[in-house]
């Protein structure tokens, strides 16, 4: 088919760069001997999550517990919820996919352990649980190496909880001014994760993973330190106008948005077909994901795309006639 047919606004992958963007990151984790485990949010798709496996993932990581039933129901024996999982609906799904795959996922404090520990008792096997550690991101994950210790003699008690190993995203790694910080924000977060990993190991725990990354400060080349098993980037296999800019090359971006102008109402403003839900709401305004709106159109370097939204109207109630009465908005 020829993409001049689709209809738009169209997402168009380019088979060849996704699958060179694919070989770069799993050469990247040969070459450093650490298994790779791909960020699904990017493209949130069971084949492109098994075609990674295939070309070598150890397995894959996903934000939700509804994306993990999504790839298990697909074939993906081994997922990692990279995020810390709360409340009895979650936990018991995330029991029962235990049954049939191999799934692990965040844990950050002790108020959450003791939900696992309730919600798996009884199960055949216990919760395979990761420690956050928060490493610069400002976000979730342990801050403070006191509550570390309390959760882990909190988890020496616990029957029905596995400490299966350590997990850090060094986030901030988008917002880095050059890339020779994005390397010291790259290294100076295993270090603080590895660092986690030796108080749990002279408490006694045997650490089986120790995971970190983010596509930023993995598209470099830089080192991976001894004790770390495993890396976890996401958006290396479609890369995108920030990541590019990062990385210094638009070659690598195999995702673009095909698109109709619908109206050209000045020599300088062009409006088409695709809205910020249809390309990206997130905005990269500083370092060196650095990108002017919300992204580029491809062929034309000095345009970029931005997106109005219009003011908040105030909520104004009406009432609408019904047969049974009204209806209030």
């Amino acid at each position: 088919m020829n993409y001049y047919n689709l209809d738009t606004p169209s997402l168009l992958i380019d088979r060849d760069i996704m699958l060179d963007n694919c070989q770069y990151m799993q050469d990247y984790a040969d070459k450093f001997n650490v298994n790779l485990r791909p960020h699904t949010k990017t493209h949130k798709m069971s084949k492109l999550a098994l075609m990674q496996m295939k070309m070598g993932a150890r397995g894959i990581a996903v934000a939700k517990v509804g994306e993990a039933e999504v790839m298990a129901k697909a074939g993906v024996k081994d997922i990692f919820i990279a995020n810390e999982v709360v409340g009895d609906i979650k936990l018991s799904k995330i029991k029962k996919l235990s049954e049939s795959i191999n799934i692990s996922f965040g844990l950050d404090s002790i108020a959450q352990a003791k939900e696992i520990e309730r919600i798996f008792n009884g199960n055949f096997k216990p919760a395979e649980v990761l420690i956050e550690i928060e490493v610069g991101e400002k976000r979730s994950g342990i801050i403070k190496e006191e509550e570390y210790i309390k959760l882990l003699n909190y988890l020496k008690t616990c029957k029905n909880i596995h400490l299966k190993g350590i997990f850090s995203h060094d986030g901030n790694s988008y917002s880095a001014a050059t890339i020779e910080e994005c390397k010291k924000i790259h290294l100076k977060s295993q270090e603080r994760t590895l660092k986690f990993v030796e108080i749990a190991k002279k408490m006694d725990f045997k650490i089986e993973t120790v995971s970190v990354g983010s596509t930023p400060s993995m598209m470099h080349d830089f080192p991976i330190l001894d004790g770390i098993t495993e890396i976890r980037p996401g958006t290396y296999i479609f890369m995108d106008a920030s990541q590019a800019n990062a990385y210094g090359d638009l070659d690598r971006c195999a995702a673009t948005i095909l698109t109709t102008v619908i109206s050209l109402p000045t020599s300088e403003r062009v409006i088409t077909d695709v809205g910020a839900k249809g390309i990206t709401t997130q905005k990269r305004n500083k370092g060196i994901c650095e990108t002017k709106g919300l992204g580029l159109i491809k062929g034309w370097d000095d345009v970029f795309i931005y997106v109005r939204v219009s003011p908040k109207y105030k909520l104004k109630i009406v009432k609408v006639r019904l047969n049974k009465g009204f209806m209030h908005y």
